[in-house]
């Protein structure tokens, strides 16, 4: 016999108002013979008062035929706004129903849930599974309306409105929900189906659905879609806390309430890790989160250290190498909370409702840097077996990004050392120039730069400017930059002019370059080489791929030297030219590295206008000005090293130059030494008398019997008092030591010994050998 479910409505004195298909199946009688009767009139025979009373209870129908049907009713009241009853529903199917056949079998005993709807929404038939997610039994449901069994949330709605949907399209539904059930204590994800049920005419009789609990399927696709998100958002920068500030924001609050990241002490700085042992391990607090504002539930503040006896869970996930789980009842996790709220017993109240941690070892190429502790709360499911293997996963990929910004740290620290012991760092005395100067490491993640600048002091009173900048970062970048900062140093030392300077030093690099032995793989650098004399007043460069230099005149105005910028270091076999410029006393010459000017997203002519705007405006100092100009000109967040040098002219007068043309006779060597002897009284230097006639005699004497006419003498009285000779031969002299019975071959050596310093540089017409002595105490 077919099942049949029947669903009546009765007002307050009992007389049918609705009569579904299922009564008119049962009873044979059709709504227009039912509907504004009396239902009294239906009853074959009296039910007995205890079924009335208690709603419930088996009464005999008569059906249209004549027949007796005996029937199980339930009713259910329908209550009016006041609360009073306005009626009842009914609720009938004939008792003792025989077994049913194998489809009523497979949908009673389905391992989905799956109901039956009329077109109105309402119940007529549920499964075994569906009264288990609703939590009541099937008589309780069926003839009633679905909003009446749910609470007034959006997913119920919205269940609701695809029900509306099928009953009015007549088209299935497919559709995913993670919601709630009255049965269940936690929000499941359900895969939902609801279809059509027609009647031979094709007929909407009622509405069908299947819903199937995904929720581990839905876990997993979200901790899939979390392992892709920390690949695109864990270590995003080189920075050890920032990238565990992102593992934090990972897993809270869709994978843990609370969670903290713990690290050795030593991965922030740059020693090496410690071995473990049995005893208590102190950690770092670097990052904490909490879906609760203001973290209360951390014991530990940022940056404080905490120690975790061995048999705590966080000491036993980083001794042991594997994610350890604890739950609420356990003794380590009691232990653990217990510690937590002596530590911190503000929180207290916050850490009343956990019950699961996992402890999470973060470890990279074979080392544990610390450990992560993700603790639930709020969300109802303790962790499982399926959320270790993702707390693992996930806590890898964020150790190899913290032993990365570790390693970054490390190598950009070294660097940084290197760099600040090769680079000058209190530039030489000299009264040429007045100088000062910047030097700003990149914080990309490319690392560290090759810029440098340096300041050479000369003879005669020059000074050479240098700035160069190598290719590529970290520490193979200031390596080269050391080496060839040395090479321009000892190559400066021979008075070498700029274009034949930067061809030595392109040679160094292209042997440099091809040395299979080179811990550099790949060599290169730009080089800008300027020498200022402050007698003449000209500025000699030659550059080597390197942006030319600014210049600001006394007047105000601004413009950039116009220069061929040659070829970059190591690419070997073109020339590089100089160019000459005569400055002003008071001239401003702005040298620096690419990085100030150029940038991806910069244009580089707008870039240099800015630059010497900047250089004009208004400062108490060079150090000043120095800071106003990379203020006024860098971006926020450069992406390469600067290195700026500012230098302001002098010029020495003529009244501290004193020249002489010298006869190549020997017998004039007595002459012009008294010439300088009262140039000297007349600068007030009479004690330096002594040490310069010796000089000038030997320096002259040498020139005119080895040297070559025109011969010249020049005192220039600077912060030291030099003395040049020069003469039309470009053989250098050399020192050596006399013999006992030598007559002559002391004169350079007496020279040495006397004053502070002395020298030869080779001139476009001979040779200069020169000499400095100390001036004596004003």
């Amino acid at each position: 016999m077919e099942r049949v479910s029947a669903v009546a409505i009765l007002d307050a004195q009992g007389v049918v108002k609705g009569w579904s298909e299922g009564a008119r199946r049962l009873t044979g009688r059709t709504a227009e013979d039912v509907v504004g009767r009396p239902a009294r009139d239906l009853l074959a025979e009296e039910p007995s008062p205890t079924d009335v009373t208690a709603l419930t209870g088996t009464v005999v129908l008569r059906h249209r035929d004549g027949s007796q049907v005996p029937v199980t009713l339930r009713a259910h009241p329908v209550l009016a706004a006041d609360g009073a009853p306005d009626g009842y529903m009914v609720t009938g199917e004939p008792p003792g129903d025989p077994e049913p056949d194998l489809g009523g079998r497979a949908f009673q005993q389905a391992s989905m849930s799956m109901s039956v709807f009329d077109t109105q929404q309402r119940y007529l038939r549920l499964n075994d599974v569906a009264c288990q997610v609703m939590g009541v039994p099937e008589d309780v449901l069926v003839g009633r309306h679905f909003p009446e069994t749910v609470e007034d949330a959006e997913h119920s709605r919205g269940f609701h409105w695809h029900l509306r949907q099928v009953v009015e399209t007549g088209r299935p539904v497919r559709y995913e929900s993670f919601t709630g059930a009255p049965a269940l204590n936690r929000e499941h994800a359900w895969s939902i189906e609801m279809w059509p049920v027609r009647d031979a005419s094709g007929e909407v009789l009622g509405t069908a659905l299947a819903a199937f609990d995904s929720t581990e399927q839905y876990w997993a696709r979200q901790r899939l879609a979390l392992l892709n998100e920390a690949a695109a958002v864990i270590g995003t920068t080189l920075d050890v806390v920032r990238t565990a500030e992102e593992l934090i924001e990972i897993v809270v609050p869709r994978f843990a309430d609370f969670a903290s990241v713990d690290l050795f002490d030593w991965v922030l700085g740059a020693e090496e890790p410690p071995a473990l042992a049995g005893t208590d391990i102190a950690l770092r607090r670097v990052a904490h989160g909490s879906g609760t504002e203001g973290t209360p539930e951390a014991a530990v503040h940022l940056g404080e250290m905490d120690l975790y006896s061995p048999f705590s869970p966080p000491a036993r996930a980083i001794l042991e190498g594997r994610v350890v789980q604890s739950q609420a009842g356990e003794p380590a996790f009691m232990r653990w909370v217990a510690e937590r709220n002596a530590r911190g017993p503000a929180g207290r109240r916050h850490r009343v409702g956990a019950h699961s941690m996992m402890a999470v070892p973060l470890r990279a190429r074979g080392t544990t840097l610390g450990v992560a502790v993700a603790v639930r709360m709020l969300q109802p499911d303790d962790y499982g077996a399926d959320d270790a293997v993702f707390a693992e996963e996930l806590g890898s990929r964020a150790a190899v990004c913290i032993d990365n910004a570790r390693r970054f740290a490390r190598e950009r620290t070294t660097a940084l050392a290197l760099q600040h012991n090769l680079l000058p760092r209190g530039l030489p005395g000299q009264a040429a120039v007045e100088v000062a100067h910047r030097y700003r490491p990149s914080g990309s993640q490319a690392g560290i730069g090759g810029d440098w600048f340096d300041v050479i002091p000369l003879s005669g009173g020059r000074v050479a400017l240098v700035v160069g900048d190598v290719v590529g970062h970290g520490i193979p970048s200031s390596a080269t930059m050391g080496r060839l900062c040395t090479a321009v140093r000892t190559l400066a030392d021979v008075d070498l002019p700029p274009d034949e300077l930067l061809t030595h030093l392109d040679d160094l690099v292209t042997h440099l370059a091809g040395d299979d032995t080179d811990e550099v793989a790949e060599l290169g650098a730009t080089c800008l080489y300027s020498v200022y004399d402050p007698v003449s007043r000209v500025l000699t460069l030659a550059a080597a791929g390197h942006p030319s230099p600014a210049l600001v005149l006394p007047d105000g105005s601004t413009q950039v030297v116009e220069m061929s910028a040659g070829p970059p270091l190591g690419v070997g076999g073109l020339p590089f030219e100089a160019v000459e410029v005569e400055l002003p006393e008071g001239s401003l010459v702005a040298l620096y590295t690419d990085g100030l000017i150029e940038d991806r997203d910069r244009d580089i002519d707008h870039a240099t206008a800015e630059l010497c705007r900047a250089l004009t405006a208004p400062a108490e100092n060079l150090d000043a000005l120095c800071d106003s100009v990379l203020k006024a000109v860098l971006p926020e967040d450069p992406s390469d090293d600067v290195a700026l040098l500012l230098a302001r002219t002098r010029a020495l007068g003529a009244d501290r130059i004193a020249t002489w043309d010298v006869r190549p006779d020997p017998e004039h060597v007595a002459a012009t030494r008294q010439a300088a002897t009262e140039q000297l009284t007349a600068w007030g230097l009479d004690e330096a008398a002594f040490v310069t006639e010796l000089v000038v005699s030997e320096l002259v004497t040498n020139a005119i019997r080895y040297g070559a006419p025109p011969i010249q003498l020049r005192l220039i009285r600077d912060r030291t008092l030099i003395c040049e000779v020069s003469d039309g031969s470009s053989t250098s002299p050399h020192l050596r030591r006399a013999h006992a019975y030598d007559e002559g071959g002391r004169g350079l050596l007496l020279v040495a010994q006397l004053t502070q310093r002395w020298g030869s540089r080779q001139t476009g017409s001979g040779k200069t050998i020169w000499a400095e002595q100390p001036l004596p105490p004003t």
